[in-house]
């Protein structure tokens, strides 16, 4: 029963760094196509073109490839 309960249980991290990486370059990413929507004109390419791309590759590219990189 001593050795039952003395078990060592491995706990490993479901992530490696290079996902914690992917996912804050995502995060990054996204806070720069806001910052972009934010700071440009209305009718500007920057809040009409850039900043929207910027968003789709965060939301759409980095965030998922880090989530599911195994």
């Amino acid at each position: 029963m001593t050795s039952k309960n003395k078990q060592s249980i491995n706990m490993k991290w479901p992530y490696k760094t290079k996902n914690y990486v992917l996912f804050g370059a995502g995060v990054f990413v996204i806070i720069v196509g806001y910052l972009t929507m934010y700071l440009g004109e209305v009718d500007s390419f920057q809040s009409l073109v850039l900043s929207p791309m910027l968003l789709l590759i965060g939301y759409l590219v980095l965030i998922p490839y880090a989530l599911f990189k195994k």
